[in-house]
């Protein structure tokens, strides 16, 4: 007789919606590298995360797929499409910490319509965790947050409804592939920023293209693949508190390229919400290896 050990799957969905914050948190700087309309770098981006994700499903999925069901696959890929949208535009009317700490209001709509939709009830440490991430937010983002800008600030917050409502909606599809709604979500993006590539034309360079080509295959492409394979094994809201990181590593990325430092607010509410975030995670879990008894 002999101990095999197991991964508990919850343990391997938290460590695959993490990497896919990590991979979402570089999208400012490589947006900073390109002076295309926002609506058209979206657009573009998604198509190549489109045409990536495709070509990921033939080369490595040999298994029988089971089927979405229609609903859970088109509203998720609506809903996640809108998103990215409403963000982009509200970045463009309010201040970039505005709409991240207004987006990142997620997981309290995650964790209400995960409770009525999916009978998915938050726990305690749940609401706690969502609590002590706002304060540290406010703190990360306190010397950059204003009161203006009421219509950019009103998009950031539908973006975080719509961000919070389409964990749900990926949630749903965990018994199929959640990944087939983040493509048409892509497929989607693409289509609504056609009009804006008539309009806004881009200006085709290698310096332009290679950052959007690496945010399509890596930052979102790869994103997406890891966060429909998180949210197959994890609550809606237990992946949004997760992915609250992201906005947390943009500000990393910026001292490790830039040498810009943060400030001492920044640090200390950076350490609230990485607390937070890993006592949601580990607190009350499962135990993380399950042991079995073979011969």
């Amino acid at each position: 007789m002999k101990e095999k050990k197991q991964f508990d799957p919850g343990f391997l969905g938290q460590g695959a919606v993490l990497l896919c914050a990590v991979l979402w948190s570089t999208s400012g700087l490589f947006i900073k590298l390109v002076d295309w309309h926002p609506v058209v770098i979206t657009g573009l981006r998604s198509a190549i995360a489109a045409l990536f994700m495709f070509g990921a499903r033939f080369l490595f999925s040999s298994q029988p797929r089971p089927k979405n069901k229609a609903g859970p696959l088109w509203a998720g890929a609506i809903v996640y499409a809108l998103t990215m949208i409403t963000f982009v535009i509200a970045n463009k009317l309010t201040t970039a910490a505005n709409a991240i700490v207004l987006q990142y209001s997620a997981p309290v709509w995650a964790a209400i319509l995960g409770w009525f939709l999916i009978r998915e009830k938050p726990q305690r440490k749940h609401w706690v965790a969502m609590v002590c991430i706002s304060a540290g937010f406010v703190l990360f983002f306190r010397d950059d947050l204003t009161a203006g800008a009421l219509l950019g600030n009103f998009l950031a917050l539908v973006s975080g409804v719509l961000f919070g409502a389409h964990s749900v909606l990926m949630r749903m599809q965990k018994d199929a592939n959640p990944s087939d709604s983040m493509l048409l979500s892509h497929v989607l993006s693409f289509a609504i920023a056609i009009p804006f590539l008539i309009i806004f034309p881009p200006v085709l360079t290698s310096s332009r293209v290679l950052p959007v080509v690496f945010m399509g295959i890596i930052q979102i492409g790869c994103a997406s693949l890891l966060y429909s394979y998180g949210l197959k094994r994890i609550s809606a809201v237990q992946a949004m508190l997760t992915a609250t990181v992201e906005p947390l590593l943009n500000p990393a990325w910026v001292l490790i390229f830039t040498g810009e430092r943060p400030s001492f607010n920044a640090l200390i509410g950076a350490g609230i919400i990485l607390a937070a975030v890993v006592i949601s995670s580990i607190s009350g879990n499962p135990k993380t290896a399950v042991v079995k008894m073979t011969k």
